[in-house]
């Protein structure tokens, strides 16, 4: 089954970014002209996602803002003359088939992603975290369906870091298949690096079977009561 719908999650406090996120969402901090939720909603496009929910929270409205249509804004720059500016605008709102859900409690990534179990339903689906832009020449998330299609199973995506970085990521222990694919052997949370199983760390980008809503709904909370 092809993979057509992707799960944004964006309902994080942003802690890290204190102060500034107790106003702005942290998926709408800019990095150089565009806001960091826009660089995976691009991804997903260019990748071949026809549908897109996104996981926020209360105080997040920034985000559904920006990518709904504002008449009112769209009027005044007609009114302007600002042709190219109109055109952006215009092209903005209607990149994807977006929706959104309130994930009422933060309780880890895996709770995020289970709020998605009714939109999603029996299909394989992506999971981006805004968080990790990856700059690629053909997107990340691309190369990962197309593994899928290969392969038929979970995706995760990883990327060589510094041994004395593991104890900031997921760390795979892989058996190499060919050329840059992996099997994921067992997957250790931030060792140490003289327990880390490789110097390969897992970032924000998943392509998961419906399977897992299932494995999701029996997971117990672990640290700091979170489902992961």
């Amino acid at each position: 089954m092809k993979v057509r719908k992707a799960v944004i999650t964006a309902a994080g406090w942003g802690t890290r970014f204190l102060p500034i996120t107790k106003a702005q969402p942290k998926e709408m901090l800019p990095l150089v002209t565009k806001p960091l939720i826009q660089y995976s909603v691009e991804e997903a496009i260019n990748s071949g996602i026809e549908q897109i929910v996104v996981i926020t929270t209360l105080g997040k409205r920034a985000i559904e803002d920006y990518f709904d249509r504002s008449f009112e804004l769209e009027y005044f720059l007609e009114q302007k003359g600002e042709v190219n500016l109109l055109k952006e605008m215009r092209e903005l709102s209607s990149l994807a088939d977006i929706g959104y859900i309130k994930q009422k409690e933060q309780l880890g990534l895996g709770h995020a992603i289970l709020t998605a179990k009714e939109i999603v339903g029996k299909e394989p689906f992506a999971v981006l975290l805004p968080d990790d832009i990856i700059d690629s020449k053909v997107p990340v998330l691309k190369q990962m369906i197309e593994a899928y299609e290969q392969y038929k199973t979970n995706i995760i995506a990883v990327e060589r870091i510094a041994r004395q970085d593991t104890v900031k990521y997921g760390i795979i222990e892989p058996e190499k298949i060919s050329g840059h694919i992996h099997q994921v052997l067992g997957l250790r949370e931030k060792p140490e690096p003289a327990q880390a199983p490789s110097n390969l760390g897992v970032v924000g980008r998943y392509i998961l079977m419906p399977e897992i809503f299932d494995a999701l709904e029996v997971t117990p909370p672990g640290k700091n009561q979170e489902i992961q």
